[in-house]
């Protein structure tokens, strides 16, 4: 058992159970639970014990790790019936890596607290891929000596763990996140939808423009995909109108206008409507490719 630690995992979604295998590849004790007993099983098969319910796994763990869709679920899982909170001891750590409302994380840790229970928010940036590579970037809030504890654990999943504030911190930073990579996605789309109508090869634009100042993370992770029609979901838009409506939310409950948020939700909506919500958010391209009336394609791919 890595450092004496037991770590319990909770949430063996598309995202959660690659990081939990990561833990296992780093020699930490998991005691693991998911409604979805196929994934738990493969968890266990990588080394982990099966917990029988959130309460049983915290009853077990040093350190409890939820990884979950969303702030009700978050709620239910840690604060529920048969919930952390109820098999949760003294001292233990609730590290919640969901993308939730930064006031939901709050909400929560004010709860654990009276149980003598340290939380922090600490949500990733990267998707399916960098979360089976241990790349993600990891944004946290709560208290720094809870914090550095943790952090060793939190980079055998990621590349980076950046501690920017208290509790909720970690969600408005990934709130933040969410909003430029959507702004990002969207801007691609109408480049290259542009080049496509235009007779440029957009994939002879994708490799001029990805060196200068144009080029970013997200254009060289989804224009590769988009430009040959794959939009197998690293990131759902699903998942994406999730965030954006946390981000609408928190944007509209402090007073910061948020018009170009809203335009990139509306897309995803739109997208929504057609069946499209379980594509990758590359898959916004399909939006201007519809107005358009072309499909964005290279012959260099």
């Amino acid at each position: 058992m890595k450092d004496g630690v037991t770590i319990g995992f909770i949430g063996l979604g598309i995202m959660g159970k690659p990081m939990s295998k990561n833990l296992l590849k780093a020699g930490y004790t998991l005691v693991v639970y998911d409604v979805v007993k196929a994934a738990v099983d493969e968890v266990v098969a990588a080394g982990a014990t099966a917990g029988s319910s959130s309460a049983d796994v915290a009853s077990k763990a040093d350190i409890v790790i939820t990884m979950l869709p969303n702030s009700p679920h978050v709620k239910e899982v840690v604060l529920g019936a048969g919930g952390v909170i109820e098999g949760v001891k003294k001292e233990t750590i609730v590290v919640d890596m969901s993308s939730i409302a930064p006031l939901a994380a709050q909400e929560v840790a004010a709860e654990l607290a009276k149980k003598s229970v340290k939380m922090l928010d600490a949500p990733v940036s990267g998707g399916e891929p960098k979360a089976v590579d241990g790349t993600l970037a990891i944004m946290v809030g709560g208290p720094e000596d809870v914090f550095e504890k943790v952090k060793p654990i939190l980079l055998k999943m990621g590349a980076s763990a950046v501690l920017c504030g208290d509790v909720g911190a970690g969600n408005v930073t990934k709130l933040a996140n969410q909003i430029i990579v959507a702004l990002n996605i969207a801007a691609m789309s109408e480049a290259l939808t542009l080049a496509q109508k235009a007779g440029v090869d957009p994939g002879k634009v994708f490799d001029a423009i990805k060196g200068g100042l144009a080029g970013s993370t997200v254009l060289n992770a989804k224009a590769p995909m988009v430009l040959n029609g794959n939009y197998k979901p690293g990131f759902r838009i699903e998942l994406h109108i999730k965030d954006l409506q946390n981000a609408l939310d928190t944007a509209h409950d402090i007073g910061v206008p948020v018009p170009l948020s809203a335009g990139v939700m509306e897309i995803m909506q739109a997208l929504k409507v057609e069946g499209k919500q379980t594509d990758d958010h590359g898959g916004i391209i399909q939006f201007y490719e519809k107005l358009a009336g072309v499909k964005v394609r290279s012959e260099l791919t």
